[in-house]
């Protein structure tokens, strides 16, 4: 689960938003400080910026005044209580003596920046202060520290703090720079010492640049940082299993008695919940749940309890066993295209077995006065014996005559507003007998009427399961809700029409950040306008569909590259290039050649290799837009690409694989493609000898599932089989590869590739991430062993995350939380793949429908 998405999921019922939308929103109210209502001062500018409010000193004419680009910028940290106050008193000190400032406008949002999993690089950052140079620094820090003196706030890890207030320095971009960092991504930036434009690193960690030195009177507080340290305590720590803004767990050892422990740390004024408490505040609601149900067998036993600077420890028993969650990949039985039959009955028992072993530790800790409250797959551990469990994680445990509601929940557990007390635990205990065999209860967050279809597919897909067990999970979960009326993915062309219909009425035309809603993606720089998340992306899907021409859209995509933003990531999918091609293909050539102009006005030549944001996707634009115009310029940058993959190419590979990415988007198969078509282009036998070489690359990243046969991406950690990242995607370039070579290695290994696109479950049904990606290669394939039933079956299994928007048909986006539009996660990719399958046409960019034998 990424929690990045949760944030992102306050604002609207439907679709990822950004959280400064909360106020509005028609549902919730959001004030401000009062400080943000206050008059602008003559001669000051004040922008709303994402969620800051920036106020900066003006010339006399009105222009803004010239300060340095980058340096040493203030912090200051705040919570709930003193915040007002604290924006007060730095907006009453740097008006007068012109100093430029931002702060957090609002309390939900500072709320939302210190929340558990929020980024810990943003963390507690509630007023920035820039100051001219090192001497104004100084006198700055001096007096606005005496001013913020006893005030508290969360510490700020990528800061070095001034005493002991709420006052923290790091060097830093002052204005918005970007640069094209080691790994080939556009990054903001800073000058070193030479002038170059470099990444501004912003690890939750104080660093100072190589080529900036630290002032001497920042010197002894630095000093005082590093006094802190684990050397005196009696535990060993041998290995961080978690970090998240209210701190760090980690295993370890009790250096007196040899027990193994686990120490989880609780920082203060961070980590927040719904309900306002901080790390330490819900440390201290576990310690005292955990003492109370001491005994049970079914918790950890509480060791020790100790602070360490101002950080607060609690000290447990390690629990041996596994999350639950960590048995699904290698149990499940849906996760091979024809699961046996026996297979299928024991998993069914085991999950029924286990959920009745769960169930009983919850009425354990029912029993002794205590409510879990966050009951998931992740907090319950497995013992080795597999059968019996133990829960963890009791941050958010209440006692039951509170009769209290959530303050922290895993979304697919996320029980409604109007269960309290217990109901919440028994909430939780519904949706764990349907995730236990499909483990896609985050759809709930969306409408908890889906959980009857889901629980209609289990019944089809594990006819062992007792009926009764599944009917009480879905009357427990949609007490007081209606299931939706749903079309159905196969029921062609309704559902075409139908998907486009959702998708134009979702459209913003009214709105900067975006046109159509989608990944979280989109609010980052160029989000909105790009192939995977973007406008490009739908609007590209659209006119691929057949739809009628969105001539609004086509406005509101010019309108938003006259000119493009600064920041926007220059490559065929995150960004301008494939703006680009979607705006030609659209007949905006010229607003095509001018986005094209400007991209190679950058340091494109340093750009990664891959076919996301790299060379690879942008020398297929150039060659399309060369072929096209007949622009000899056009035609020698591709070429120019194309030799700086080739070299590349014939690098030596990093000595550890875990560096690499495999796969269409990130790894060897994008700059394959990309050869290939240039072969095509230009006969240069030279280019599909490296294609072949690129492909072996990925490929030799790959592994052979034992349990099923299929060939999947190895992460390390996970094997993965989508279009995006995962076998798939190398599958969709070895067989245009095979349209021009033979190769027996090849062609076993789109077999394997075959098998892995046909499994009867996968988590999301987006295009890059999920079960379209499949439904695209099955519909496109020329593997021999391809047949229309496993494509059939795979549309037919889309059905299973169909979701409505206004009556349409619609479908969740990555972590199917919200509904998404975009091409990458949402609706457009699974229109794209559909239409694909059914006439054939449809297509991504640059991979067109192979030519097949007649």
């Amino acid at each position: 689960m990424d929690k990045r998405y949760e944030v992102y999921a306050l604002a609207d019922r439907h679709f990822y938003e950004t959280p400064d939308r909360l106020s509005a929103s028609g549902e919730q109210s959001a004030p401000e400080f009062d400080t943000t209502r206050r008059t602008v001062p003559e001669g000051w500018d004040a922008a709303r910026i994402g969620d800051w409010l920036t106020l900066t000193p003006l010339e006399a004419d009105g222009g803004v005044v010239a300060g340095p680009s980058q340096g040493w910028k203030i912090h200051a940290s705040a919570n709930r209580a003193n915040a007002e106050r604290i924006a007060a008193i730095v907006w009453d000190y740097c008006v007068p003596r012109r100093i430029p400032f931002k702060f957090v406008p609002a309390p939900h949002l500072l709320h939302l920046r210190n929340t558990k999993y929020a980024g810990r690089d943003n963390s507690g950052k509630f007023v920035t202060v820039y100051p001219a140079d090192e001497e104004q620094l100084h006198l700055v820090l001096r007096e606005l520290g005496e001013l913020l003196k006893g005030f508290e706030g969360p510490y700020i890890l990528t800061d070095l703090r001034w005493y002991d207030g709420p006052l923290y320095v790091r060097y830093g971009a002052f204005a918005r720079a970007f640069t094209v960092d080691e790994r080939g991504s556009l990054v903001p930036a800073v000058r070193d010492g030479e002038g170059r434009l470099v990444p501004d690193r912003r690890a939750p960690s104080f660093q100072v640049p190589e080529w900036i030195t630290l002032p001497a009177f920042l010197e002894p507080h630095l000093a005082a940082r590093n006094t802190t340290t684990v050397g005196d305590l009696p535990y060993r720590i041998e290995k961080a299993l978690h970090f998240s803004n209210g701190g760090g767990v980690y295993a370890g050892t009790d250096t007196r008695s040899g027990r193994k422990v686990v120490l989880k740390e609780g920082r203060p004024h961070a980590g927040l919940a719904s309900d306002g408490a901080d790390a330490i505040a819900r440390l201290e609601r576990e310690k005292q749940a955990l003492e109370q149900l001491a005994g049970t067998g079914v918790v950890p036993e509480v060791r020790d309890w100790f602070t360490l600077g101002d950080h607060r420890f609690l000290v447990m028993d390690f629990v041996e066993g596994r999350p639950l969650n960590s048995f699904f990949a290698e149990r499940h039985p849906l996760l091979s295209p024809d699961p046996d039959p026996d297979a299928v009955a024991a998993y069914a028992r085991w999950a029924v077995r286990i959920h009745g072993a769960v169930e009983r530790a919850v009425e354990a800790v029912h029993a002794r006065g205590i409510v879990f409250n966050d009951l998931h797959v992740f907090n319950i551990m497995v013992a080795p014996d597999e059968e019996s469990v133990f829960l963890i994680d009791f941050e958010a445990a209440a006692p039951v005559e509170e009769g209290g509601r959530q303050v922290v929940a895993h979304p697919g557990f996320f029980a409604p507003p109007d269960r309290t007390g217990v109901e919440v635990d028994r909430y939780a205990l519904a949706c764990l007998r349907l995730a236990l065999f499909l483990p896609v209860t985050t759809l709930f967050v969306v409408d908890r009427g889906k959980a009857a279809h889901l629980a209609e597919v289990i019944a089809e897909q594990f006819p062992e399961v007792p009926r009764a067990f599944l009917d009480e999970a879905v009357a427990e979960i949609t007490r007081g809700v209606r299931a939706p009326a749903l079309v159905r993915p196969d029921d062609w062309p309704h559902s075409r029409d139908s998907m486009i219909g959702a998708i134009l009425a979702s459209a913003t035309p009214e709105r900067d950040d975006r046109l159509f809603p989608g990944d979280i993606a989109q609010f980052s720089d160029g989000g909105g306008l790009g192939l995977a998340h973007g406008a490009a992306g739908v609007l590209y899907t659209l006119a691929a569909a057949g739809a009628e021409r969105y001539e609004e859209g086509e406005r509101w995509l010019l309108a938003h590259t006259d000119p493009a933003p600064a920041g926007t990531p220059l490559g065929l999918y995150d960004g301008l290039a494939g703006v680009a091609h979607v705006l030609d293909r659209l007949g905006h050539r010229q607003r095509a050649l001018d986005l094209v102009e400007g991209i190679l006005a950058e340091n494109w030549q340093r750009l990664s290799s891959d076919l996301n944001g790299g060379l690879a996707g942008l020398g297929l634009v150039l060659g399309e837009l060369a072929r096209a115009t007949g622009e000899s310029e056009l035609r020698a940058r591709a070429a120019e690409a194309a030799d700086i993959l080739v070299r590349r190419l014939a690098e030596p590979l990093p000595e550890t694989r875990a560096r690499r990415r495999a796969g269409l988007l990130r790894g060897a198969s994008g700059p394959a493609l990309f050869l290939l078509r240039q072969y095509e282009w230009t006969g240069d036998e030279r280019l599909l000898d490296a294609a072949g070489a690129a492909l072996r690359r990925d490929l030799d990243c790959c592994v052979v599932q034992r349990s099923t046969g299929g060939l999947e991406v190895d992460e390390g950690w996970r094997t993965l089989p989508y279009l995006g990242d995962g076998s798939v995607g190398i599958g969709m370039v070895l067989d245009d590869y095979l349209a021009h070579a033979s190769d027996p290695e090849f062609e076993k290994a789109r077999a394997g590739i075959l098998t892995a696109a046909t499994s009867r479950f996968y988590a999301q049904p987006g295009l890059f991430q999920g079960r379209a990606g499949m439904i695209l290669h099955l519909g496109r394939t020329t593997e021999p062993g391809a047949t229309v039933r496993q494509l059939t079956e795979q549309i037919a299994a889309l059905g299973w995350y169909a979701m409505a928007y206004e009556g349409r048909l619609a479908f969740p986006g990555h972590q199917m939380m919200r509904l998404s539009m975009d091409l990458s996660t949402g609706t457009a990719g699974c229109l794209l793949a559909l239409d694909a399958a059914a006439s054939g046409t449809a297509h991504l960019p640059f991979l067109p429908p192979p030519r097949r034998p007649s």
